[in-house]
């Protein structure tokens, strides 16, 4: 018996659909399911496609949806071209071409479904970090979050006049030996967290930054993690402080972490144990703002007021993108940033809803909790470290 080619090869699209439905719903209604395969199969991927995507030099997962957007409008264009009269568009030649256009299409879109659930969306059924806690299920109070905030401030101010005036420039980390030393210290300081968060460890990949940074700073976004190239990506037009932070987080990323507040739980605990003062102060600013706003909302203007001030060399460095860093987006830019933002808010918003974070990117201020359930009201030895 013969097999049609097309007809053989035409069946794989369609089940690798399937399957990747099929292991999405096993993480959705499985008990445990997603915590084996995150732990046991996922760092498979990491190992070994994570580390070849690390050999390049740029990053693959932008190019790669650069050239799935290109790949849709050529595909609308022959669809338009198809339906306009005349005998070009329905000679055999032509009609043939369009099919094997359409079975490329599925393809891709059958791959990228499964690359997606194996690397990413199974990975939102995972235990939750927080479970691990010593403070887990506990009600914390604004005295509580008081304290946990001036922490950290006293930990930012003190931090920002031992870092070189050097290290915060805005040219520092564009220069590729610095990238590289900040990347393989975060790489490390990942690693060193391994014992008490053994998915961290194995293969740590090399973070690299974006291309596209300007159309990225737009969105307000200071990194990425591309599931179907296994890749952390950071936003090299943002102030220097906030690289070291974001790398960690991408990095946790790449580990089965992909809760966007464990991933900057993770990337907090990675930067403060570090001996490095510079991956320690990049820490504390990484996660500042959210206890500093969760403490202002929870106590108001007056008692916030009578807690330690944020120095202004900490609001400086912490700042997203320097004045000269967005006239550059801006001239960069054929859209606003207001319509990029809001477009970039509900795809990720999206995202996080239908993988069960009913949150949606609230989310990322959930570190909060987090970080109050990690001390616990112990902030002594954090204190005395950097003493």
């Amino acid at each position: 018996m013969t097999i049609h080619y097309h007809k053989a090869t035409g069946i794989i699209p369609p089940l690798l659909l399937l399957l990747a439905a099929a292991l999405l719903l096993a993480a959705w209604f499985v008990p445990g399911f997603a915590d084996f395969y995150t732990a046991n199969v996922f760092p498979l991927m990491t190992g070994s496609f994570g580390r070849l995507t690390s050999l390049l030099p740029f990053s693959l997962g932008e190019w790669l949806l650069l050239a799935a957007l290109v790949f849709l409008a050529a595909l609308l264009l022959l669809t338009l071209f198809r339906l306009l009269p005349g005998p070009s568009r329905t000679s055999m030649r032509y009609r043939r071409f369009y099919r094997a256009y359409l079975r490329a299409i599925l393809w891709i879109a059958g791959v990228t479904a499964l690359i997606m659930v194996l690397n990413c969306f199974i990975q939102y059924h995972c235990t939750p970090l927080e479970e691990s806690l010593q403070g887990y299920g506990r009600q914390y109070s604004t005295e509580d979050l008081a304290e946990l905030r001036d922490m950290i401030v006293e930990q930012a101010n003190t931090l920002a006049e031992e870092v070189p005036e050097t290290a915060s420039s805005e040219t520092v980390l564009h220069d590729p030996a610095e990238a590289s030393r900040a990347a393989a210290a975060s790489r490390a300081a990942v690693a060193a967290l391994a014992p008490v968060y053994p998915r961290l460890g194995g293969y740590q990949v090399k973070p690299k930054p974006l291309y596209y940074s300007w159309f990225v700073s737009q969105q307000y976004m200071q990194g990425y993690y591309f599931p179907f190239s296994m890749e952390a990506n950071y936003n090299d037009l943002m102030m220097p402080m906030n690289i070291p932070f974001t790398m960690c987080h991408e990095i946790a990323h790449t580990h089965g972490y992909i809760l966007e507040d464990d991933a900057n739980f993770l990337a907090f605990l990675a930067c403060t144990r570090a001996q490095d003062p510079v991956l320690r102060y990049s820490g504390y600013l990484g996660i500042l703002y959210y206890v500093d706003n969760d403490f202002y909302a929870s106590a108001g203007k007056a008692e916030y007021r009578r807690h330690p001030a944020i120095s202004e060399k900490v609001r400086s460095d912490s700042r997203f993108l320097s004045e000269k860093a967005w006239a550059r987006v801006e001239q960069i830019s054929p859209l606003p940033t207001k319509t990029v933002q809001a477009a970039a808010d509900t795809y990720v918003d999206t995202t996080l809803k239908a993988n069960g974070i009913s949150s949606g990117k609230a989310s990322y201020s959930h570190v909060v909790a987090l970080l109050l359930e990690y001390y616990d009201g112990n902030y002594s030895g954090s204190r005395a470290a950097q003493k």
